[in-house]
């Protein structure tokens, strides 16, 4: 397909690459293009859309409430569409949880709220240091950069390295349990790693190959960072909003960071993303971090709509059904080419299949596109397929997007795999086995 957009658009743009052609209406799990060809959706605006395309409940609310000539923009001044919001995440999340936040709204991106949550940890603490872990991703802009463990986004001019020390995820050596590193590294005066402010990790690594962290190992982090003073921050961008099997990933481990980030599908499809902080952390001066949008109040609303899912005490359950389904899926497809020994891994409905070559994954999911099927990879050379449907997706839907992902792979497994002339890069980083 012709690119219309190429001789205007800048040479970033990387998922028009992945999907060529012109995408016009979506509804739930399916998108259609300008020619009228449907596609089951199992790359969810990268973890933007887990209750589905234009749901039908946030959009009610956004007609209803644009009709009315509701406010849509406010900077952090006082709205009704606000105030809703926050009594509702109260009610609906927090509370059950026995969770104490503070909600901070700050710039409408992920790495927005990464860059507040690691700020107010160094100026709390009054340190500087900052520790990631391996295969991190934790977004694009110049603080967030530092903590992301990919050389593609790393160079002597690009990018920012200060103040940052990258320790090996759970799993990254295989058997050996690595919060003992840390640990050490703690204890050790001369190890070379100062007294952190923060450590920040994700709990599944979504764009660094949908690495799970073992629950131990996640209260073992958990613990020497309150015994040293340490902010634990949570990056749940990705893998919060329910993608892992409940509303917060570290749910799972029964740990209270100090900190969690929240974008993407919190706000129902729209630009939204707020910091969780324990309130005896939250030491801000006014306007101490800004950011013109954090007062987008057609997210609010539609925000608001889809906390409502929440509110249902089987909609967990439907996310797992949903999940056995993928898992099922992903290994048989194993099983059928064991010889390629391709490896499963993920948790709730983000499931990682690892093809061990990344051209073979690009080859897949260029097949899978032509049958109807978007996915993406992940990986440090995006050798992993990740498997991502909307939480509400129709069954029906899901299971005839994964028998067209199992022919995309046999499909592929036949044909003299070849590198692309231009090989896109997600914000992938390097792969660990750990199921």
């Amino acid at each position: 397909m012709q690119d219309p957009i190429e001789p205007i658009e800048s040479n970033v743009r990387g998922y028009a690459r992945l999907f060529p052609t012109v995408f016009d209406t979506a509804v739930g799990s399916t998108m259609t293009d300008t020619h009228g060809k449907s596609f089951i959706d199992f790359f969810c605006g990268a973890g933007s859309l887990n209750y589905g395309h234009n749901n039908r409940q946030a959009k009610q609310a956004l007609l209803a409430y644009i009709e009315r000539d509701g406010i849509q923009h406010s900077l952090d001044t006082v709205t009704s569409a606000k105030v809703d919001f926050l009594d509702a995440f109260e009610r609906i999340i927090l509370r059950p949880r026995k969770l104490d936040y503070r909600i901070q709204f700050t710039g409408p991106t992920g790495t927005n709220a990464v860059e507040a949550a690691v700020k107010l940890a160094r100026k709390q603490t009054q340190r500087s240091h900052v520790v990631a872990f391996t295969n991190a991703y934790h977004g694009h802009s110049l603080g967030a950069l530092a903590l992301t463990g990919n050389q593609f986004f790393h160079s002597e001019y690009y990018g920012s390295h200060n103040d940052v020390t990258h320790l090996p995820f759970d799993g990254y050596m295989g058997d050996l349990d690595t919060s003992t590193l840390f640990e050490k590294m703690l204890n050790d005066p001369s190890s070379g790693l100062p007294l952190p402010a923060a450590v920040i990790l994700e709990t599944i690594q979504g764009e660094g190959g949908i690495n799970v962290a073992s629950d131990a190992w996640l209260r073992r982090i958990a613990s020497l960072c309150k015994q040293h003073g340490i902010h634990l921050i949570v990056d749940d961008i990705q893998v919060g909003n329910g993608r892992s099997g409940k509303f917060f990933s570290f749910e799972h481990a029964g740990i209270v960071p100090d900190m969690v980030c929240i974008s993407k599908s919190i706000g129902g499809g729209l630009p939204m993303s707020l910091v969780l902080i324990r309130p005896e952390i939250d030491v801000w001066k006014p306007g101490e971090h800004t950011g013109t949008f954090r007062g987008n109040n057609l997210a609010f609303i539609s925000a608001r709509a889809v906390l409502e899912y929440w509110n249902d005490s089987d909609f967990e359950q439907q996310i797992e059904e949903r999940s056995q389904r993928v898992q099922t899926k992903l290994h048989a497809i194993c099983a059928k080419h064991s010889a390629r020994q391709f490896r499963v891994r993920g948790r709730g409905l983000i499931w990682g299949l690892d093809l061990r070559c990344g051209d073979l994954a690009s080859e897949t999911i260029a097949e899978a596109f032509k049958h109807g099927l978007l996915i993406e990879g992940a990986g440090a050379h995006d050798q992993v397929l990740k498997v991502m449907p909307a939480l509400t997706i129709e069954t029906s839907l899901l299971e005839k997007g994964l028998q067209i992902l199992e022919s995309a792979v046999d499909a592929s497994l036949f044909k003299p795999v070849k590198a692309p002339a231009e090989v896109f890069h997600t914000a992938s980083m390097s792969v660990t086995t750990n199921l």
